[in-house]
């Protein structure tokens, strides 16, 4: 059994380990409330993007264009498939990183020719550990989602997919389920899955408005897709990062309510062991005093 000073000192140490995840959970749910306002800012953008494309697909069904290409000409071993995985730059986030690369691991095993983008100090540490080549790595983007950052993004991706370094992009990241849930996910971006959106229609809906294109319609799916890929990375970027301020504040409160936990049983134990020490003192002492009163 431990002396009482060495119980002591794991006690203050456990409670200096305390303080910082204390200070780091309220760090946390402070940018947790200023991020969530952003993402529900940001929603209604993506949301309306998504519907504009959906809106001018289902009437326009046959509409031929590189970024509405089908995939089932490539065998899925001459792919050249690109895939965005979003990190977070720091640890101590829970399963939020390791459920992320986890399913990078199992993409990049699928046959095919594979280009990683990684977004997060983790996912590149990760990969570099492994051996795995990055092909672009974006700095600065996992703890400052902006608009800006995610056309540079999609710029990089959609130029490689025009130029045919591409055949399709796909993105993982963890979205936020509800306040207190998260998954990691997977999403194909390009190209655009025409019958994935064309099978959500009635039959009788396809085709039945009428759209006019100007200046034509190259030149509307050349805008609307971009602007649709930049609203989707912007609100997959602030999800995640949501998401892992979620699970570092969970993380946290899990460390403070154990550094708790451990604090009141070493406290019991450091009281019974200074009361055993005493009751020997105090034995002693009686003892030494009996000794004497016989001389």
């Amino acid at each position: 059994m431990a002396n009482a000073r060495e119980i002591k000192e794991r006690i203050d140490s456990i409670e200096e380990t305390s303080k910082i995840t204390n200070a780091m959970y309220l760090i946390s749910s402070t940018k947790l409330r200023k991020v969530r306002k952003e993402l529900a800012d940001t929603e209604p953008y993506f949301y309306n993007l998504q519907n504009a494309l959906e809106r001018l697909i289902r009437h326009t069904p046959t509409m031929e264009h590189i970024f509405l290409k089908n995939l089932d000409e490539i065998p899925p071993e001459k792919r050249k498939r690109g895939l965005i995985v979003v990190t977070g730059d720091k640890g101590l986030a829970g399963a939020y990183n390791h459920n992320v690369l986890k399913m990078a691991d199992e993409w990049y095993q699928s046959p095919g020719e594979h280009a990683l983008f990684v977004i997060g100090e983790v996912g590149r540490a990760y990969f570099q550990g492994k051996g795995i080549p990055i092909d672009t790595h974006f700095r600065y983007t996992a703890q400052d989602p902006s608009l800006h950052r995610s056309r540079r993004i999609v710029s990089n991706f959609t130029e490689k997919f025009q130029n045919g370094e591409l055949d399709e992009v796909s993105i993982i990241y963890t979205r936020m389920v509800n306040s207190m849930v998260t998954e990691a996910e997977t999403r194909d971006l390009l190209p655009i899955n025409v019958h994935k959106i064309l099978a959500k229609v009635p039959p009788e809906f396809l085709g039945g408005e009428e759209i006019t294109f100007e200046p034509s319609q190259k030149d509307v799916i050349d805008r609307v897709i971009p602007n649709y890929l930049v609203g989707f990375i912007f609100g997959a970027l602030v999800e995640s990062y949501t998401s892992e301020q979620n699970a570092r504040m969970m993380a946290m409160q899990a460390a403070n309510d154990n550094a708790a936990k451990m604090i009141n049983e070493l406290s019991i134990e450091y009281n019974r062991v200074r009361q055993a020490a005493i009751t020997q003192e105090i034995t002693e002492v009686v003892a030494g005093a009996r000794a004497q009163s016989r001389e």
